[in-house]
């Protein structure tokens, strides 16, 4: 099943230590590239989410940004009286041991472990609620990329049957202008009131016939679309192939331009180009 590579999704958790919250973005690109916005506490986890990342897509250019609101914003910070006592007690006796020890700075102790409350907060449980929140992301970003998918799907596959009918439509037409070109010549040379050896004019109108027979093409392109009808089924990663198969659809269209020698032929492959160019741009968005 086509998936589509646009998609967006997002996921919050509330806990006592604050408020995580992932967004995730995708559009299409030729390749996977993810771009990360990480806040500076939660850097650890960059390895894991690209890793993740990986395994859940293909292609496309992917954001994901991580927020956290700290439950304690606003708050007085909490400190450890007696543990801060103790770290100050224990770098007293460092400095009786030192010669001119520098003095103690207040920032530093209360840069130290626990001394604070907040420093209380498991920064690895923290980092594993987060990475659990963001594969709860990344699977609802999986879900809308497979209904876009589905949606590029259907209309793809209307404009196959359309490709269809103007095939099947110009293999009726082509006996009839054939036909109608042989009495267009044979017409012509009566106003001109030329004499023609009929063997010559018969060789002449195989010819025609030969330099205009289209059965090829219209082969190669009801192959194409049956092709492209199987890879819309399948359930790896199809954009690559299907881009693929449009330049392969648009070239034998090309073909049938260039071999056109009526109205009718011309027009079909006019209508051709123009659902091929749509599917085109349709499938830049499947993964």
């Amino acid at each position: 099943m086509a998936h589509s590579m646009t998609a967006f999704a997002r996921a919050e958790l509330a806990g006592p230590h604050g408020t995580l919250g992932w967004e995730i973005r995708s559009v299409n690109h030729r390749y996977l590239e993810p771009h990360l916005r990480l806040p500076e506490a939660f850097r650890d986890l960059e390895g894991a989410v690209r890793d993740a990342l990986r395994k859940g897509l293909s292609r496309g250019k992917v954001e994901c940004t991580l927020r956290f609101s700290d439950a304690d914003n606003g708050k007085r910070l909490q400190i450890d009286s007696e543990r801060a006592r103790q770290l100050i007690e224990a770098a007293e006796q460092v400095a009786a041991l030192m010669n001119s020890p520098a003095p103690l700075n207040p920032l530093e102790v209360l840069a130290w472990p626990g001394v604070l409350a907040a420093d209380a907060v498991d920064p690895q449980a923290l980092n594993q609620q987060a990475l659990q929140l963001f594969h709860e992301a990344l699977g609802q970003l999986r879900e809308g990329r497979s209904r876009e998918g589905e949606e590029l799907s259907r209309l793809l596959a209307e404009r196959l049957d359309n490709i269809d009918r103007e095939v099947a439509t110009l293999r009726e037409q082509i006996p009839q202008m054939l036909a109608a070109q042989r009495q267009k010549i044979l017409d012509r040379c009566a106003e001109l009131q030329a004499e023609l050896d009929p063997q010559r004019l018969e060789q002449e109108l195989v010819l025609l016939a030969q330099k205009s027979d289209v059965a090829e093409e219209l082969d190669r392109l009801t192959t194409h679309v049956n092709e492209v009808r199987r890879v819309l089924k399948s359930p790896e990663a199809s954009g690559r192939r299907l881009d693929f198969l449009m330049q392969e659809l648009n070239r034998e269209a090309n073909t049938l331009g260039s071999k056109a020698f009526d109205p009718r032929s011309t027009q079909a492959a006019v209508n051709l180009k123009v659902l091929i160019e749509q599917m085109r741009e349709q499938v830049q968005n499947i993964e």
